[in-house]
């Protein structure tokens, strides 16, 4: 009887203690299962990476081993080395087809000077932005090598504005030297149209410093309104032709294009497949295009353009590199612009590279990068 009493406790001590460890391992379970993002960012880490780019200077360049550069390339290349990602880059002609490779599931993500859009952001997602900038408009240097802002400038409103103010200034004139003389000078007389027409051919003559002919006014308030006109003529007319030289000056020193304003008048290209189609097709601004930048600066060069458009950045550095002794970049930046990397909707790279990004873009080597490659801001 009495020996059975320990081994009942012994049982039950057991069971206690089974029951107790597979609650412990009931609830230990979720803590350590592994999230599903989390199993896919470990198997992405692990497999070789495909990246696209494309030539885009400064950010991304290829040299003639083969070997890539540019502030994008490097920053993917740390970015790379922090996460421990294997990869291998994969060259693209343009913009689209990095677009559609992403989009596709081709790449597992694109590398180079890609602007954030609501259109891109429809088929792909974009990381953490790395860069904002604007379009840029570069036009020839020393202005325009042709009659064109002078036949803008001479068919534009406010000399049509200026024109008949000097015209409507003849005729009122010329009203009262006839509206005076009428009855006592034969030379504005002979009905209401001659004299009219009289007087102000005579306002018109004087205005002019041509003379006024063998006849004028005889009446004293008619002398007195030639005297007033003869002085109020000579500084209209000085005025006019200040401001008429000054505007064409202005036109043959800066080129037809001082602004976004101007874009409208002038002949425009644009790089095919890039966000700035969008942006001039939005501001109902005509263009052609062209497949590269170069071969729009050298259109641009040749002046068989006024203006190009592009990204800022890259415009700089190709201009600066080929084309700084025939064409320069107007002191305007518009249509802000944000550079980031590109992934499939929903990539489990997107997170911890949006951070490695903004880690690196808030560190002294990313200061010392853009300023190795674009000098200072």
């Amino acid at each position: 009887m009495l020996t059975g009493v320990p081994e009942r406790a012994t049982m039950h001590m057991s069971a206690m203690i089974a029951a107790l460890t597979g609650a412990l391992t009931l609830f230990a379970a979720p803590c350590c299962a592994q999230t599903p993002q989390a199993a896919d960012a470990a198997a992405t880490s692990q497999r070789e990476l495909v990246v696209g780019t494309k030539e885009a200077a400064p950010f991304a360049m290829k040299a003639a081993d083969g070997s890539w550069s540019g502030i994008s390339i490097d920053l993917w290349r740390r970015i790379a080395d922090d996460l421990h990602l294997h990869y291998r880059l994969a060259e693209e002609a343009d913009v689209q087809a990095l677009i559609d490779g992403v989009a596709a599931g081709r790449f597992d993500m694109a590398v180079a000077a890609l602007t954030v859009t609501a259109e891109r952001e429809k088929v792909l997602d974009f990381t953490q932005v790395f860069y904002v900038t604007g379009l840029g408009i570069a036009v020839p240097v020393g202005g325009e090598a042709s009659w064109q802002p002078i036949i803008h400038t001479l068919t534009s409103f406010g000399f049509a504005q200026a024109i008949l103010a000097l015209i409507g200034l003849a005729l009122g004139v010329g009203l009262l030297i006839w509206f005076f003389e009428r009855r006592h000078n034969a030379d504005f007389g002979g009905g209401t149209a001659k004299g009219i027409s009289s007087g102000v051919w005579w306002t018109a003559m004087t205005m002019t410093q041509r003379g006024a002919g063998s006849f004028g006014p005889r009446t004293l308030p008619g002398r007195v309104v030639a005297v007033l006109w003869m002085i109020g003529s000579i500084v209209t007319i000085a005025v006019f032709t200040a401001g008429i030289t000054s505007a064409l000056t202005i036109k043959h020193l800066q080129g037809a294009v001082r602004g976004i304003s101007d874009l409208s008048a002038v002949r425009v290209g644009a790089v095919a497949g890039t966000a700035t189609e969008n942006t001039l097709s939005r501001m109902q601004i005509r263009y052609r295009t062209f497949a590269n930048p170069q071969d729009g600066l050298n259109a641009l060069r040749a002046r068989r353009l006024d203006a190009l458009v592009y990204d800022k950045p890259l415009l700089a550095w190709l201009v600066r590199q080929n084309f700084a002794s025939s064409i320069e970049l107007i002191d305007a930046t518009f249509e802000p612009q944000e550079y980031a990397f590109a992934v499939p909707i929903n990539s489990p790279l997107r997170k911890s590279v949006g951070v490695a990004i903004l880690e690196a873009i808030h560190s002294e080597w990313w200061e010392a990068t853009t300023f190795r490659y674009l000098g200072a801001r």
